[in-house]
Parts: structure tokens; sequence; C-alpha cells
């Protein structure tokens, strides 16, 4: 049998020989000097040669572990070469089946009967969030837990809507693998989001649909009721504040020379103050807003008692007189901002700041509420925009990725 030393030691000769260690497992030297792992045995009557790999990289100790390997399956009356080209094939396949190419020839279907913008959110939510967890794996033996530890991750930056997106569409990808014969089971169909993410307090406010939202805009500008009431509804459609926010503004909030609108903490639902960039659109309506109210301290006082603000049913009112009762709520153009921007590709830590849903420590509140200030200008300015083209009926694309 060789040694370590024996081994090392070999040096090359004019023509490639050979040291055996017996059982089949040999040493070949080749004239420039490499040396070369190779067990032989037979199978089916025919003499075979195995590579096991090259000296140093693979140790003496290691090709007789291999060689014992490769003659324990031999005695199974598999050919071990045989087997290992199957297994080469297998993982190659495997490679080719991963969720990630998977998931594209998915998207090439599934894309065609869908908006460019909404299936671009798509396609990005998956390389963010999808394939650093589980893309290079072989489709079919993706399991459970995977998906688990993927949407715990998204979650621990408060995106459960996201989260939840991410294994709907994930169910969808696994379900073409199924189809096509790919994979034999949906991992995503095992579980609910309830069964992994953290509940939150649903508030079930109606509203319209996106492709719904230009033509209520149009009957907001021609509405017949109170001018006030009026511009309440627009600057809730341009700013997404919530109701309570909103009738309870004060002029002494507004910093026009800054174009912002600064909310005091004790008027948050999450007790920390919080910034609303002004659009253009947003500053033009508030002094017009300034010449009808300007005489109060509240930019929506009550028609009876100037100083408390509008009833919060009057947006309500306002809405079900246009045409959208049980459809549309103040509450509800948060949820259409949110969608919309979404889609449209701005980052979700800048929409879930504007929309003022992140909890923040007493701490911290006096830093964050000024967090991503300036990409939230540019978000907010270009949705007044967005909602400008839907009321001329023109809607353009308001790219995120300039924010």
């Amino acid at each position: 049998m060789l040694t370590d030393t024996a081994v090392r030691t070999s040096k090359p000769r004019e023509t490639l020989y050979k040291v055996s260690d017996g059982r089949g497992l040999q040493l070949h030297i080749t004239p420039q000097g490499s040396k070369l792992w190779r067990w032989a045995y037979r199978f089916d009557g025919k003499q075979k040669l195995m590579a096991l790999g090259g000296y140093p990289d693979v140790s003496l100790a290691q090709a007789r572990d291999w060689a014992d390997q490769a003659r324990k399956l031999l005695a199974t009356g598999t050919d071990p070469m045989a087997e290992r080209k199957a297994e080469k094939i297998a993982r190659r396949l495997s490679a080719d089946n991963s969720f990630a190419v998977i998931a594209k020839l998915w998207y090439e279907g599934w894309k065609a009967a869908r908006s460019d913008s909404h299936t671009a959110y798509v396609w990005r939510r998956l390389e963010a969030d999808v394939f650093p967890a589980i893309g290079p794996r072989p489709v079919a033996e993706i399991e459970t837990p995977e998906l688990v530890f993927m949407m715990k991750k998204i979650e621990k930056r408060g995106a459960l809507d996201i989260a939840k997106r991410a294994l709907q569409t994930c169910g969808q990808i696994f379900r073409y693998a199924i189809a096509h014969g790919l994979a034999t089971r949906n991992p995503a169909a095992e579980i609910r989001p309830a069964d992994v993410l953290a509940s939150r307090k649903k508030e079930n406010y109606a509203r319209v649909e996106p492709k719904e939202l230009a033509e209520l805009l149009r009957k907001i500008e021609v509405y017949q009721g109170s001018a006030t009431t009026r511009m309440a509804i627009k600057l809730m459609a341009m700013t997404f504040v919530r109701t309570s926010e909103l009738i309870g503004a004060r002029w002494q909030e507004i910093d026009w020379d800054a174009a912002r609108w600064d909310i005091p903490a004790e008027r948050m639902k999450m007790k920390t103050p919080h910034i609303v960039p002004l659009s253009s659109q947003a500053v033009t309506l508030l002094r017009s807003l300034h010449t009808l109210t300007g005489h109060s301290a509240l930019l929506f006082p009550g028609e009876r008692d100037h100083e408390k603000p509008m009833s919060n049913n009057t947006i309500l009112g306002a809405l079900d007189r246009m045409g959208y009762k049980g459809r549309m709520t103040g509450h509800g153009f948060r949820g259409v901002a949110s969608t919309i921007l979404h889609e449209q590709g701005w980052p979700h830590q800048h929409i879930e700041l504007q929309l003022a849903h992140q909890e923040r420590s007493a701490v911290s509140a006096a830093y964050n509420h000024a967090l991503y200030l300036q990409p939230r200008v540019k978000m907010m300015q270009a949705w007044s925009n967005y909602l400008d083209a839907c009321i001329a009926g023109n809607v353009v694309r308001i790219e995120g990725k300039r924010a």
C-alpha cells in the first residue's frame, strides 16, 4: 500500500506510469508531473477506470474513502461511474429548475395580460425579497419553512402587505411548476399569512379601485356643495392624511416658505410628529382656502361653530352625494395612494413614512419624522401631478426610481 511520503515524493518519468494502493486504487503520474487518482473496477464484464481527482487536492486518505464508497455501490449492482454521471445531470437539472428560473418562465406568460407598471412592480419585489431567500434552490426541493423564513424577514421591516403578496406570488409560481411537471407540491399553499405574520388591526375603509380614481377626481372638481368641503376632499387626495388629521388642521401648522405641513404629535395616531410635503398644487389650494377660512385658526372650521373643526362625516357625506355611498371614504384615499405608488415603484419605506404607519419610540420620534424627507418631497409632487393627469384624462407613469 502507498504512504503519504511515497505519493508526495514520486517523480515523473518520460511516459505515464501508475502505482497501486491495492483493491483497484491507483495513482497515475504523468510526464508533466500531475498525480491523478484512479479506481479500476469491472462492471458487466467490462474494465472501467473511474477518476477520483488529483493529488494534492485529493489526499491519499480521501482517495481511499471515495474508492471505498464506489466499491460499496458496485456491490449493490450499480455502476459507480454511471451513478456519478446521473448525479451530475440531476444537479444540472436542479440548477436549470431553480425557483428563479421557473419564476422567470412564469412571469413571461403571466405579464401578458397585465399593465407594465404592475408587472414591473411584481418583478422588483421578487428580486428584492424572494430570490435572495429561495431563488437558487431547486423549485421541487423548497420546503414551507423556507417560505416562512422569507416572510418573517420581510415582516421585520414592517412590510406586512408585501410579505403577504410575496407568499401569494410564490404560490402562483409553484402552481406553474406543478402544471409543467417541474414540481409535485406547492409549499406556499400549506400555510396562510395569518399562520406566520403578526396580526394587525384591520381597518375596513371602503375605497374605489385605482382605475376608478380618475372619474372620482373629476366628480370632485364639479362638486356643487360647499367650496370648503370640495377643497378638503382635494387636499385629502393630494396628501392622503387621516380624516382626523385633516379636519383638525390649523393654519399655524402650515409652513408656507418650506411648503410643508407639520402635524404635531398630539394630533397623530402614532403620537409622533409628522411632516407632509406640500406639492405646488397643494400650496395653491391652501392659498385659495385661506381666503375662505383664514379668519379661523382651523383650515376647515365647522359651519355653525368656527372654533370647532368640521364634522368627520362632512367628507363622507359629500362622497355619498357624488354617488360613492359604501364605495369610498375619506380614509380610502390612503389605500388608493398606497396601491398606486407601490405599483409605480416608489420605495416602500417612503410610502409607509408618508402614511405615518411606522410606530416610533419617543426618543427617535424627533428624528424619524423627517426621514427620507427629500425623496418624499419628490414623491408627493409626482403624486399631485398624477392626480392632475387623471383629471385631464392623460394618465402618465410617475416613476418611483427617481425618488
